[in-house]
């Protein structure tokens, strides 16, 4: 059984919406208001909310009119290669991101805890020595292409080290995302089995012997995720670490490197990364829409009717740069932006998530001064998709780096231990990256 069908729908996918998305949230607003029909694939249909105060709405109000859950919908899709699509980013899962009320907040307390227990310091210098590796393996040509080599490497690098495994699984975890992220059939199938395995062998591990990291802490919890809780956990982390965190790494340096408020030679802007990666969070945040809300009963919703198992998504980069509500210049506090989301679903790691991009960008643009895009920012490739803003490829040029210069360069702190043995012991433990649980023994 499909839904009803949404008349004059905005589809959100195609290389046209990935050129420039924002032209087609104006018309949809133009058109519908503040809540708007589109398809996110072909015959998948969603109402898109745009407006800045009804995304506050559905955010802010979860469990009475609006619940997270999605089996009713999920049930009610075609059996088509898009439907799975969408039930792959969608669908029902025991975590955090899927649950309301008393179950949600027993998610949210395991990872907002577990997180908490990460000392800032520690982390920053865990970034660090992992930007620091990153950037030594491209420093000396001149040249790079950043997504590939650098921000799409953060977030699994240093993720795999907060888990509690040895620096050397980074490169199969990085793998297994990218080829469940960017492809499907074969090599889609592939990469879900790696990730699969890595979740499962990382849980085996960390069951047989503790150590002072994520996993660790999230299995001693007294919340007692059973396993399946957990996985889920560990995915959903992950999934929010890597595809959010490498997207809003890469939009700030886009912009900083294009703007001259920021810099003229990266060290004698106006502005600061700080005040670039807010602009990013608000104007192309990492995810653009996402936020799956569904109702509980027919819901007449600024304008707009609404039926049980019909899909909402919360436009976060349409709400952010709302005319009416949200003011065009920079705004460097961060003011009304929804990058984190808001209310019971906000993200419950948004401090260490900042602290990991600003320290990320900030060692590359010490190291790599004069930094400038080999292409005009408005010709950068995006990658399709309803979901993300995410750039295909970042290319710049800087003047090379060699290890025998003088000064300090990147080879100046050694990075992680690639050849550290594939133990249960965590690394992170022995770095001093994390801090004894509350609740630990």
């Amino acid at each position: 059984m499909t839904l009803r069908y949404l008349p004059d729908a905005g589809r959100l996918y195609g290389p046209e919406y990935a050129r420039d998305p924002q032209a087609l949230y104006a018309e949809l607003r133009g058109r519908h208001g503040a809540v708007a029909p589109v398809e996110i694939a072909p015959g998948i249909e969603a109402h898109l909310v745009l407006g800045y105060r009804a995304a506050l709405d559905v955010l802010t109000n979860v469990g009475g009119v609006w619940s997270k859950h999605p089996s009713a919908w999920q049930a009610r899709l075609p059996d088509t290669p898009e439907a799975a699509g969408a039930i792959a980013m969608l669908g029902r899962r025991p975590s955090a991101l899927y649950s309301d009320g008393a179950e949600h907040a027993r998610f949210r307390k395991v990872i907002a805890d577990c997180f908490q227990q990460i000392q800032p310091h520690k982390l920053r210098q865990m970034v660090i020595e992992v930007s620091d590796s990153l950037i030594s393996q491209f420093a000396a040509k001149g040249e790079a292409d950043l997504v590939a080599e650098f921000t799409r490497l953060i977030p699994t690098r240093i993720f795999n080290l907060l888990f509690g495994r040895p620096d050397s699984d980074s490169a199969g975890l990085t793998q297994a995302l990218s080829d469940l992220m960017e492809a499907d059939g074969e090599r889609g199938a592939r990469g879900s089995d790696a990730f699969s395995r890595y979740i499962g062998e990382l849980i085996q591990a960390k069951h047989a012997e503790r150590g002072d990291d994520l996993t660790s802490w999230f299995i001693d919890h007294p919340a007692a995720l059973r396993t399946d809780e957990l996985a889920e956990t560990l995915v959903l982390v992950t999934a929010a670490s890597y595809e959010p965190m490498a997207n809003l790494i890469s939009n700030t340096i886009s912009r900083m490197v294009s703007d001259d408020r920021y810099y003229s030679s990266l060290t004698n802007g106006a502005l600061s990364t700080y005040d670039a990666l807010m602009e990013a969070l608000r104007a192309e945040p990492a995810m653009s829409n996402y936020g799956p809300y569904f109702v509980l009963q027919p819901v007449h919703f600024h304008g707009t009717w609404i039926q049980p198992a019909e899909l909402v998504l919360v436009s976060y980069a349409a709400a952010n740069t709302e005319p009416a509500n949200v003011p065009e210049e920079l705004r460097s506090d961060g003011g009304a932006y929804l990058g984190f989301g808001a209310g019971p679903h906000r993200c419950p790691a948004s401090d260490p998530a900042v602290l990991i991009a600003m320290t990320a960008i900030e060692r590359l643009t010490s190291h790599l001064c004069d930094l400038e895009l080999t292409v005009p920012r408005d010709e950068l490739p995006w990658r399709p998709g309803p979901f993300h803003r995410a750039l295909a490829q970042l290319p710049v040029r800087f003047t090379p780096i060699r290890p025998d210069q003088p000064g300090e360069s990147p080879w100046a702190v050694q990075p992680p231990s690639s050849s550290t043995p594939s133990a249960p012991t965590s690394p992170a433990r022995s770095a001093g990256y994390v801090t004894s649980a509350p609740w630990s023994s």
